[in-house]
């Protein structure tokens, strides 16, 4: 849990770093492989897509919050004036410290019994919230509209476990609103019920 900054300040030789580049690897097996065996019939394309969100920052840091790890960083005292024990980056890869310290300790397996829980829930948002931002953009362009607008009205919940709200406009209508557990998969989820929303062009 120790950040390059805190080593720096205290003369540390080692901080967590080797530990991130680790836990990393650790974690791309683990997911890669749960995902394979979970999907058989899915194509690279969508398993490399699925695998890509759950190993994403934005999911590591948001896995780092509801474990808390936050107040457990040894953080310098510049990076943690400046929020650093809830910064996206720092708690991502405090995760990956972690996972790489539990497989040196107990090996694959343990990581696996740390990982796999949550990997499900992540997967399942990827599936459902499939790239719809590009698919309206194209869509909208198409029929020579401009770009649609997302935006962001509201937040609630912890800090841990925040709730997005989130509208899609089109023209400056409201086409599309939805809720996630970040900004983007609130964004992703409005854009798709635009999409449901509008009627198949005619054909020339």
């Amino acid at each position: 849990m120790t950040h390059s900054s805190f080593a720096n300040e205290r003369g540390l030789e080692q901080d967590n770093e080797r530990l991130e580049f680790l836990g990393d690897s650790v974690l791309e097996l683990v997911v890669a492989d749960w995902l394979f065996r979970r999907h058989p019939s899915a194509p690279e394309g969508v398993l490399s897509r699925i695998r890509s969100h759950v190993v994403s920052a934005e999911a590591l840091a948001r896995r780092a919050r509801k474990l808390e790890l936050g107040p457990a960083l040894r953080l310098g005292h510049g990076e943690d004036e400046s929020g650093g024990r809830d910064k996206q980056s720092l708690l991502a890869c405090a995760l990956e410290a972690v996972i790489a310290a539990v497989y040196i300790d107990g090996g694959l397996e343990a990581a696996r019994t740390l990982v796999e829980p949550w990997i499900e829930s992540e997967a399942t948002e990827a599936i459902d919230t499939p790239d719809a931002k590009s698919d309206l953009q194209e869509l909208l362009q198409a029929r020579g509209l401009a770009p649609p607008v997302y935006r962001h009205v509201g937040r609630e919940g912890p800090d841990h476990d925040p709730i997005f709200h989130v509208e899609c406009l089109i023209d400056g209508e409201v086409a599309g609103s939805a809720t996630g557990g970040s900004k983007k998969v609130a964004e992703r989820r409005a854009a798709r019920q635009a999409l449901a929303g509008l009627e198949p062009a005619r054909d020339p």
